[in-house]
């Protein structure tokens, strides 16, 4: 029972402190608060004066009441609460906050640490959806990290490993798809996909058959073709010529691993490169210095490597390995990775621009203002005003077409919520013409650092929503949603949620 009148005393002292925390303590709010606290003194020893408590009672008191974990939660509270008072008092006037809000590459840092504001632009909009993005974001960075260390060491034991086998040559991995963009439409529980290029071992060659050019769904193939080694600088100490000696070769128990191991044929398989890949994983797991501080599982995956890695904590990564044959020495890679809907032939490969799109954002990234929020945008686009109707690859392209055209200091918080009804709008013009251009084909505005195949500049663009002029029902269902979008966005603006 004196436990809980303990406990009653702490609560009346932290309501009386309550309504100070909208606002900075000024002179006159600091000596109001004083008298708060001495008046609210003079009351519990009035109580403890009428219950008779003498000095040793109160040890006594206090100990009982410290016992109790309720005593704990809010004497925790108390205390925080009074070094938030003190450290609001110490914060200059809102002017000098916005003369130093540039302080991080997105703007989210000062987005999600200063105060709001009903000013002209919506920086209290601003500041609502940075709050939402900024830890999936700082996240994302932490988990960045950890992935390519990990993928880094993993291809070292690798590359020693099979430094004289006849197995693909495994390259450096490139970090793709939003997680290393920047952002991530699935926030906290981001995907950390990485290309991992092929090479052909010694003796070897891979000859790209393309498909028709501009076509979403071309059928890529990967040949694997014997080469000659005859009058070549032999790297490998007397390996003899698989194309023109294969007896001898056949004789020293010798054969192409490549073609018997990782072929349909004489095209790469992607699956039968994926299993192989899991079961080096699996195998050099205990080697890894990771492994001391993560659980690994290796996930079902028929065409990657995808990986689950958890922490002693419970939190847990997502990585996913795609394999790449790169076209000559562009940007633009052959992927084993399949559209997920549709029945792909294992050794037909998919066309993919994800290293192209990562050099885009990090060009981006190095022009742009450091208060830029042109990755708030787009995160909001993607995970907050998501449809069934539009995917995030849709937004992406959407913003991209926008960075290249609009000036990037037009995309700083004051212009906030201009820059996505610019982004609705853009898309709304798009669906009405029933046509969404991909970005890197035909795109005569494509920065000089990223490299393309001659014939993708030159090739007509690709429709992304050629879907949309063949069904007009599903037309008219994604303007329908799009509208519906808007609606929701116009909310936000108003509600600020």
């Amino acid at each position: 029972m004196a436990a809980k009148k303990v406990l009653a005393l702490l609560v009346l002292t932290i309501c009386q402190l309550l309504p100070m925390l909208g606002n900075k303590l000024d002179d006159g709010k600091h000596e109001r608060v004083q008298q708060r606290v001495e008046q609210r003194s003079l009351e519990t020893t009035r109580l403890l004066q009428e219950h008779e408590w003498s000095s040793l009672d109160w040890g006594a008191l206090v100990f009982a009441a410290l016992q109790q974990w309720q005593c704990w939660a809010i004497a925790d509270l108390f205390f925080r609460l009074c070094w938030w008072l003190w450290k609001r008092s110490r914060q200059p006037d809102s002017s000098d906050d916005e003369e130093s809000s540039s302080s991080s590459s997105t703007g989210l840092e000062e987005e999600g640490s200063g105060e709001d504001s009903d000013d002209e632009g919506h920086p209290l909009m601003t500041r609502t959806f940075a709050k939402r993005i900024w830890w999936s974001v700082q996240s994302m960075a932490y988990g960045r990290q950890v992935v390519e260390e990990l993928v880094g060491d993993l291809l070292a034991v690798f590359q020693e490993r099979l430094s004289t086998s006849f197995f693909p040559v495994l390259q450096p991995a490139i970090g793709v798809g939003s997680a290393f963009e920047g952002w991530s439409p699935c926030g906290h529980d981001a995907v950390y996909r990485l290309l991992v290029p092929l090479k052909p071992p010694h003796g070897h060659a891979f000859r790209l058959e393309l498909g028709t050019a501009g076509q979403m769904l071309a059928k890529n193939c990967v040949r694997v073709e014997l080469e000659c080694t005859c009058t070549r600088d032999q790297r490998v100490e007397d390996m003899p010529c698989f194309l023109h000696h294969p007896e001898e070769a056949l004789q020293r128990n010798l054969e192409s691993t490549l073609l018997s191991t990782f072929c349909t044929g004489f095209y790469l398989d992607a699956q039968k490169i994926a299993r192989w890949f899991q079961n080096l994983v699996i195998s050099a797991w205990g080697e890894m210095p990771q492994s001391r501080h993560y659980s690994m599982e290796v996930l079902p995956s028929s065409r990657s490597c995808k990986l689950r890695l958890t922490n002693a904590s419970g939190r847990s990564l997502l990585v996913e390995m795609v394999f790449g044959v790169q076209r000559g020495d562009s940007d633009i890679f052959l992927s084993s990775q399949a559209a997920e809907d549709t029945f792909t032939p294992s050794t037909t490969w998919a066309e993919t621009y994800a290293v192209a799109e990562v050099k885009f954002f990090r060009r981006m990234a190095r022009q742009a203002p450091r208060d830029t929020l042109y990755l708030n945008c787009l995160q909001l686009c993607a995970s907050i005003l998501v449809s069934a109707g539009f995917s995030s690859y849709t937004w992406k392209t959407d913003v991209m077409h926008l960075l290249n055209t609009l000036p990037l200091s037009s995309w700083n918080r004051w212009d906030f919520m201009i820059r996505l009804q610019d982004i609705m709008g853009y898309l709304h013009g798009c669906l009405e013409e029933k046509r969404l251009d991909h970005f890197f084909f035909g795109n005569e505005n494509m920065p000089e650092d990223i490299i393309l195949p001659a014939a993708s500049r030159a090739a007509e663009p690709i429709n992304l929503f050629q879907c949309l002029v063949q069904d007009p029902a599903a037309h008219a269902k994604a303007l329908r949603e799009l509208e519906e979008l808007q609606d929701r966005l116009t909310r936000l603006q108003g509600f600020g949620v």
